[in-house]
């Protein structure tokens, strides 16, 4: 562990954000706050069927609506004539583009499984848009689309994996409903099975989550000419600029997009979506400006879903309680249209060895498609699911061999000196003290004091049950390799005012505050010489995004590499200025100096004026990196209510050298509390017709407040990883990978169910009741 101060960048230290003047004082532009002459706003006739043949969309009588200029199917778009500025080379209204993420993307999945912008002739998923409507604004936008007549034949609809994979139910004629398969790992021998002291199996079913960020999606399109400027709140602004473009059949350099002040992602805006392309094609059409602003109920309806798994596991150990083998099977839902979506329970595999040492690990995975909304990645994606069906797992072997659980985590943790590690599942982890963090994490909690006190109340009939939960965890971060790298550059003006642009986007996590101190720093200069200009695709051509808690490991290490070719420019300049030798000239404090005192010396104002503009541009590649941790979690169960109240929650996590520590610290308790909400009270329920049961929205699916956020105490370990320029890893998602396992084993601890297989999330009263009994 890291002596104290030594896991933070130095100087790069913060205790106000330079975006919450803004932010807080109600001046942050937003999408929905961008005002454009002659803007139309888009609203979306949607299926109120899950599954089902679409017979007839009759917009006639929503053009008559006052205020609605112009209201279209799939086939009524077909002939909309362009307007008089639009390029002859644009398409008809073309099929989403697939997104590709390295590594997590497949073709073969989506041959023949394409996702119509608007419903040609089937519905796949509840919600699904089948015609939009433009109006002068939404309110008249809206009440077109109350006009608009659908008629669907419904058929039957399967929203989990088990319910889809007989394939009786077929969401694409021809072609099974499994679109992908993989594994990792080698098979184990069934003799290591049947020789092993103890051997524990479980089932577990990861719900569908929605992410919930404060702005749901949005999306402004401006026209001019033959170009298009696209204002969205998205993670990745050249990545939609280039999906947009294949969608149009235009080179990407027509369009640029720009990301003002976004309200939270999560993992949910991350890609292009069928509104998108829609609303660019129409703003095209028509050479006008179109907005859409995606809302609540909207957004509960058919955004982005995350996690969606059926887990089948086994585990098997020594007497001694040394792991042998791990085997985990995967189903997982992976929505209508495995666009994202097929690839993404690959992280799951890849991750299945968690912090241990299991010699023998085999994942493997089927994504099944399922009539809901495409799974995308969401806090954590296939991490949080690896963390939760091995953490469980080990409490239940810790119960089958009589050990305390955090002894059995202990004796299984990969030591220090083994790293790097290389993982049955292929994963070559950078660095780790997994004991360090853990020991840190029961010393937080009073571990041996709650240990006691679950005693007194077992030995007290009338007491509520009281257990205790761990989850040690170990996650990747950056990305994967074809995805690891940046774009940006420095520029100086002749001001002394330094720029820094990458291709990185912010939807909350302070880029505005940490990037611009990690530039100071690393040359030595006031914060309040350097801006950030991310999220625009037109100021910075090519860019990856900002997702995968990447920002810091990558974007931080390529501003720290700029600042260093920053300085080197600024020497070999000041040397041909004053023909020195250039290895003579010094940088120092954001000023070059000549050899020795008293000769010249001169700031970057000044040597930019002397000798013409300053900029410097790069790509920067990184590399993956683990971050880790232990989480714990005490919680008291009423059983003949059912309910939980978690009494005291601790995370600590070791995501290498951080930047900011209180920007880390205020993450980790935020993705903390979205982790609760997956262990307790987040999960997407379905009426018998596949559709939602969001009538009430939020009072439905429940979030969890600051009345039930309990006690939290966040601390931290400092592992720097020798694999990043920093020193950096990931941290952002760190809850939602260790939290959710902490709570369910502490409600397993406090229950001592026979099955705890009963126990499935989210632990509702009714489940927690039913497993009391």
């Amino acid at each position: 562990m890291c002596a104290a101060g030594a896991g933070s960048f130095p100087g790069v230290s913060t205790w106000t954000r330079r975006e919450d003047e803004r932010l807080l004082s109600g001046r942050g532009r937003y999408v929905a706050d961008i005002q454009v002459p002659g803007c139309l706003d888009a609203a979306f006739v949607r299926s109120r069927v899950a599954h089902g043949t679409l017979r007839d969309v009759d917009c006639a009588a929503a053009r008559q609506v006052p205020g609605v200029v112009g209201a279209w199917s799939a086939a009524d778009l077909h002939d909309l004539p362009p307007c008089a500025h639009a390029t002859a080379d644009l398409p008809d209204l073309p099929p989403m583009p697939h997104t590709v993420l390295a590594n997590l993307s497949s073709d073969e999945a989506v041959a023949g499984r394409e996702w119509p912008v608007l419903v040609k002739d089937r519905v796949r998923y509840p919600g699904e848009a089948v015609a939009v409507v433009l109006g002068e604004d939404r309110y008249r936008a809206e009440d077109g689309a109350a006009e608009v007549t659908v008629r669907i034949d419904p058929l039957p609809a399967v929203v989990t994996p088990e319910a889809a994979l007989d394939d009786t139910v077929r969401l694409f004629e021809g072609l099974s409903n499994v679109a992908l398969e993989g594994s990792t790992g080698q098979p184990v021998d069934e003799s290591v099975w049947q020789h092993a002291a103890a051997v524990v199996e479980g089932r577990y079913r990861q719900a569908l989550l929605l992410p919930t960020p404060m702005e749901c999606r949005t999306l402004l399109a401006v026209p001019d000419g033959d170009r298009l400027t696209v204002w969205s709140g998205h993670q990745a602004p050249h990545r939609l600029r280039r999906e947009l473009a294949a969608a149009l059949g235009w080179p990407a350099e027509r369009i640029r997009v720009v990301v003002p002040d976004t309200g939270g992602a999560f993992g949910s805006k991350s890609a292009s979506f069928p509104e998108y392309v829609a609303v660019a094609f129409l703003a095209v059409r028509l050479g006008r400006p179109v907005r859409w602003i995606e809302d609540r109920l909207e957004s509960m309806l058919v955004a982005t879903r995350g996690r969606g798994q059926d887990q089948r596991v086994r585990l098997a150990a020594d007497a001694d309680g040394r792991l042998l083998a791990y085997e985990l099977h995967i189903d997982a839902d992976v929505g209508a249209y495995p666009h994202i979506g097929a690839g993404l329970p690959m992280q799951t595999a890849w991750m299945a060895t968690g912090p241990y040492t299991t010699p023998r690990v085999h994942a493997t995975l089927r994504s099944v498609l399922t009539n809901t909304m495409t799974t995308y990645p969401y806090r954590g994606p296939g991490r949080a699911e690896a963390t939760m069906a091995l953490e469980r797992s080990m409490d239940t072997l810790a119960d089958r061999l009589g050990i305390d659980p955090a002894e059995l985590r202990r004796r299984n943790l990969i030591p220090p000196d083994r790293f790097p590690y290389e993982t049955p599942t292929g994963r070559r982890y950078d660095s780790g003290n997994y004991a360090a963090a853990l020991d840190l994490a029961l010393e937080s909690l009073g571990y041996d004091a709650w240990r006691a006190e679950q005693a007194r109340r077992r030995a007290d009939p009338h007491a509520l049950p009281l257990g205790i939960g761990l989850s040690c965890y170990v996650e990747r971060s950056g990305g994967e390799p074809g995805g690891l790298h940046e774009f940006g550059s420095l520029e100086v003006g002749e001001d002394g005012v330094i720029t820094a642009r990458c291709g990185a986007a912010s939807s909350g996590q302070s880029h505005e505050t940490v990037l611009p101190a990690l530039v100071a720093a690393s040359l030595g200069v006031d914060a309040d010489r350097v801006r950030l200009v991310d999220g625009d695709t037109g100021e910075q051509a090519d860019g990856v995004g900002s997702f995968a808690s990447r920002t810091a490991q990558v974007s931080g290490a390529l501003l720290s590499h700029l600042s260093a070719l920053l300085a080197d420019e600024a020497r070999d300049r000041a040397a041909k200025l004053w023909d020195l030798p250039p290895e003579t000239v010094r940088w120092s404090g954001g000023t070059v100096h000549g050899p020795h005192d008293g000769a010249p010396a001169m700031d970057l104002a000044a040597l930019v004026r002397a000798t013409g503009p300053l900029r410097v541009d790069d790509r920067f590649e990184s590399a993956m990196a683990f971050p880790f941790g232990t989480h714990a979690a005490v919680a008291e169960v009423d059983p003949e209510l059912g309910t939980v109240r978690v009494l005291r929650l601790v995370t600590v996590d070791d995501c290498g050298v951080v930047l900011d520590p209180a920007v880390v610290h205020a993450q980790a308790f935020g993705s903390a509390v979205q982790g609760l909400g997956q262990a307790l009270y987040e999960g997407m329920c379905f009426d018998d017709d596949g559709v939602p049961v969001l009538t009430d929205g939020l009072l439905d699916y429940l979030l969890p407040t600051a009345a039930e956020v309990p006690p939290f105490v966040g601390r931290d370990t400092c592992t720097p990883s020798p694999a990043t320029r920093l020193g950096a890893k990931g941290a952002g998602e760190s809850g939602c990978i260790g939290t959710p396992a902490a709570v369910v084993n502490a409600v397993a601890d406090a229950l001592r169910p026979a099955d705890r297989d009963v126990l499935q999330l989210p632990l509702t009263p009714e489940r927690v009741w039913r497993a009391a009994r």
